[in-house]
């Protein structure tokens, strides 16, 4: 029989449209039936009793906000039904949670290339960085003289990364650029980097290369253009000894509690928390289990579902970090006079989700119920296996590109609307729902929507679980195959 809806949570008093929904269609939840007094769209939510106006409306066993006015039982509660309860900042107290998830290590392994730090990556690639945007043009063009002289055999990819900025920046703008471009050079998944600089920028190349810290000089070169003839043929001929060195790398048996992955959503939609979401918090919980480690951002997609994981931190100073990393960003809305909860996108409205602890409830399952172990400021690199939680923002592309640069190796991106882009780590896109999977399969590379269609989940996880292995072992994603790669760097402040 075919589900056409489902209440979430024992403690819900809404539940959620698997299939478009009819006006007067009788709906049976608990014992109790009652008909619909509108059309409910896949994805959206309908009140199972009648709402007086502030009441709260409860979906995942917690409320996403209150009701604005008073609805009957029956109803389409969607955005401008709902508004959030969220306003300003929060005393928290810590309220610590046992962990038992008894998950088995089962020896797994991918294949992999075993650095000289004693780093894994799972992609070798040749990568161009430039230390200021001035340079971007040369940039690419040397990525492009290298593909077509050695047709990029060898190596998994030969790419430039281009950004707009490394000059008139200030504070922790200038710091944030100098932190992705360092966390990009020493990432493991380039098996060799040439960074290009112009000479005269505040992202001094001399002192971006202090600023490196300990690295391998023979695979990563450095070229100021101001200080060389023709900069092109310069630029090939430390490029081709790049090449010589990184096209002798080969993959070796890596055990999967070294991978490292980043849990990301964009485009999400009302399936979102049922399917897609849920499945990667149980691969989280999986890939902890063998030893491995998963890293959750997009702090103000947090906010209403915060404390969750706040009692979950190991101790209590994380506790009080993980305070701090929704406080600063709360802080930072302030500061810049916008509401805490400006959120959801008219995407997500369009999708189902109607406030910002809506789309947090559901965004935060990405990370299963691990223990949180460790929490990162922006552009801070992993120290602790396990869960991490990282400070960026929600936008897309600045958190991919976050996620990348603290170590991680690849991006699982969940997505009900469906995107294509990718940064510069493999961003693996998993649908909510079967017919953005059908309608983009040049975007989605996994689809979750089977959830709701009778798959168990317990069978999509293996199969998910198979698929990241082969993709942590070479097979390449849709991005990948598309060459959608960028990077983007978060800025608050001024430009000069």
């Amino acid at each position: 029989m075919e589900t056409k809806y489902l209440k979430i949570n024992p403690a819900d008093n809404v539940a959620v449209a698997i299939v478009p929904l009819e006006a007067g269609e009788r709906i049976s939840v608990d014992g109790v039936t009652l008909a619909l007094c509108e059309a409910i769209p896949a994805g959206h939510k309908f009140s199972l009793k009648a709402f007086a106006g502030g009441e709260d409306v409860v979906k995942y066993g917690y409320p996403i906000g209150h009701a604005v006015q008073a609805v009957p039982a029956g109803s389409w509660m969607n955005e401008q039904r709902i508004k959030t309860n969220l306003a300003g900042l929060l005393e928290y107290t810590y309220h610590p949670v046992t962990v038992d998830l008894n998950i088995p290590n089962v020896s797994r392994t991918f294949k992999g290339y075993r650095r000289k730090n004693g780093d894994v990556g799972i992609r070798n690639e040749v990568w161009v960085i430039p230390t200021v945007g001035c340079v971007n043009g040369i940039v690419n063009r040397l990525a492009e003289g290298l593909r077509r002289e050695t047709g990029g055999k060898g190596v998994d990819g030969i790419a430039a990364y281009t950004h707009n900025y490394g000059c008139s920046q200030l504070g922790d703008d200038h710091e944030n650029t100098k932190k992705i471009l360092r966390d990009m050079v020493l990432h493991p998944n380039a098996g060799a980097v040439l960074v290009v600089g112009l000479g005269c920028e505040n992202n001094q190349p001399d002192v971006f290369r202090q600023f490196l810290g300990d690295y391998d000089e023979s695979r990563v070169k450095f070229m100021v253009t101001q200080e060389v003839g023709d900069e092109y043929e310069e630029g090939m001929a430390l490029l081709r000894e790049l090449y010589r060195l990184a096209s002798q790398d080969e993959r070796v048996d890596v055990p999967l509690g070294e991978l490292r992955v980043g849990l990301k959503c964009g485009g999400s939609d009302g399936f979102s928390g049922i399917t897609a979401n849920p499945l990667l918090g149980m691969f989280s919980d999986f890939l902890i289990a063998q030893g491995g480690t998963s890293v959750l951002t997009e702090v103000p997609e947090m906010f209403g579902a915060e404390t969750i994981l706040m009692n979950r931190c190991r101790t209590p100073q994380l506790f009080e970090q993980t305070v701090q990393l929704i406080n600063d960003f709360k802080e930072y809305f302030l500061s810049h006079g916008e509401p805490v909860g400006e959120n959801p996108s008219p995407g997500n409205k369009a999708g189902g989700i109607s406030t910002l602890e809506d789309k947090a409830l559901g965004c935060t399952q990405k990370c299963g119920k691990s223990y949180v172990e460790g929490v990162l400021s922006y552009g801070e690199r992993l120290k602790v296996k396990g869960l991490n939680l990282l400070s960026a923002p929600g936008n897309d592309l600045v958190a991919a590109t976050a996620l990348a640069s603290c170590g991680c190796h690849i991006v699982l991106f969940t997505t009900g609307r469906g995107t294509p882009f990718g940064t510069y780590v493999p961003t693996l896109k998993v649908s909510t729902n079967s017919a953005l999977a059908k309608n983009k399969p040049g975007w989605i590379d996994f689809n979750a929507g089977v959830i709701v269609e009778g798959e168990p989940m317990t069978a999509t996880l293996e199969r998910f679980i198979d698929y990241i292995v082969r993709v942590a072992s070479g097979e390449p994603v849709n991005n990948e195959k598309r060459d959608y790669k960028e990077v983007a760097i978060f800025k608050t402040g001024v430009t000069l």
